[in-house]
């Protein structure tokens, strides 16, 4: 019974460190990056569904850090991003929060298969 408890305890806890996260993550897009990016959509920037699919935390941290070196590493010729300097869980909760919306494996082969099935109908 005791194990049933302790289990129960850490698993709240880790959906409440988890929700707090999220809404922390949402809070510090909501300050800084929605002017620019919005979670799925193109806007002025990418959106984070194609970051996220895109890059790893350590790049996402680093773009949001210095964009001007980060952009130049990857090839880019031109940057619009500025530099923000984040507290490291600010850092933490945006990269946690954009990376919330990298496509699940489920989804891009559902995405696959009803492509496949309208070019079928089509012939």
């Amino acid at each position: 019974m005791q194990k049933i408890v302790k289990f129960l305890s850490v698993a709240i806890l880790l959906m409440t460190t988890y929700s707090l996260n999220a809404s922390s993550g949402k809070k510090v897009f909501e300050t800084y990056c929605w002017g620019c990016h919005h979670q799925t959509a193109v806007a002025f920037g990418p959106p984070f569904e194609e970051i996220a699919s895109k890059r790893n935390p350590d790049e996402i941290r680093a773009m949001i850090s210095n964009p001007a070196l980060v952009s130049q590493s990857f090839g880019y010729r031109r940057n619009a991003m500025p530099p923000f300097q984040l507290s490291e869980e600010n850092l933490t909760a945006i990269t946690n929060y954009i990376l919330s919306y990298k496509p699940s494996l489920k989804s891009i082969v559902d995405i696959n298969s009803t492509s496949k099935s309208s070019i079928t109908k089509d012939k």
